[in-house]
């Protein structure tokens, strides 16, 4: 990686691991439903107007059907189920267990891609939940019903983030990266608004509150899938999975630095194993290739 795409990675990972902060300040005031709702459209109405400003054409006409399908799976059922439990979660525990994706993501494009489950890969999958078990068993919060379902809702947005994201590779094959990004997420903005409406915000929004928001939309969803895609077509796929490694990391940090979250050792532990399994299932850690350098 050059110096640019390097900063590039440590951009989006701090920006992604702070989604998660950002979200656990707004989501009790605004809602889960009314929050990932304006995430989605803010967002869509951005890019759209970026596109424009461009002179960018966009491939989405015609196409309503598979954005309809790639909006729910890669946004709305997602954004919402992070939304509803970091009602209940801290937001660097969501950061940590939403790193697992990854791990999902292999399973998934075994069945639908066909793509090689390697003895690694399994290796690394069966490491994740160990990984996991840890990072939850070892938080300060108390065991109970509510921690069990939040994790269980983070853990099948991990899962629907995988499948959206396997339905894209066969299903929008030429299409580029602002088409599938914008359609994406207008039309789990369409698919959450009539949702939404039951979700009002009860009381007064706080100035704070609202500027995490919008922090959320412009930086850590509009900028951050441009510093994405800049990755994945300047350095390639594989490097840009690199930044699940850093997302927890900064989620950490950021929940450390901004709500004084406590970080127990075990959540520690379980961050370790789950980016360790990261690495295996990826291929960023491969005793294959260690011994090939030797």
């Amino acid at each position: 990686m050059s110096l640019k795409q390097l900063a590039a990675l440590f951009a989006l990972g701090a920006l992604w691991g702070a989604s998660y902060i950002f979200i656990r300040v707004a989501v009790e005031p605004v809602g889960p439903v009314m929050l990932m709702f304006i995430r989605a459209a803010f967002t869509a109405a951005i890019l759209l107007v970026y596109a424009r400003a461009r002179r960018i054409p966009l491939h989405i006409r015609g196409h309503w059907r598979q954005f309809l399908v790639l909006g729910f799976l890669g946004s709305a059922l997602p954004f919402t189920l992070i939304a509803w439990a970091e009602l209940t979660v801290t937001g660097s525990m969501a950061a940590i267990l939403m790193s697992t994706t990854p791990l999902f993501t292999a399973i998934v494009a075994a069945v639908g891609l066909g793509e090689a489950l390697t003895p690694y890969k399994l290796i690394g999958a069966c490491l994740g939940i160990v990984g996991v078990s840890i990072t939850v068993g070892g938080s300060p919060m108390a065991l109970d019903a509510d921690v069990l379902a939040a994790t269980a809702a983070l853990l099948i947005a991990t899962l629907s983030y995988a499948t959206g994201g396997v339905y894209a590779k066969r299903s929008f094959a030429g299409f580029d990266n602002l088409s599938l990004s914008t359609g994406q997420l207008l039309f789990a903005s369409f698919i959450l608004a009539p949702v939404s409406t039951v979700d009002l915000p009860l009381g007064e929004v706080s100035p704070v509150a609202i500027l995490a928001t919008l922090a959320l939309v412009v930086l850590c969803t509009a900028f951050a899938y441009q510093l994405y895609y800049y990755l994945v077509i300047s350095a390639g796929p594989l490097q840009a999975l690199a930044v699940t490694l850093l997302i927890p990391v900064f989620g950490l940090i950021w929940g450390a630095l901004l709500l004084q979250e406590s970080i127990s050792p075990g959540m520690i532990v379980g961050l370790l194993v789950v980016l360790f399994s990261v690495g295996l299932v990826t291929g960023m850690i491969s005793p294959r290739r260690r011994a090939a350098a030797k």
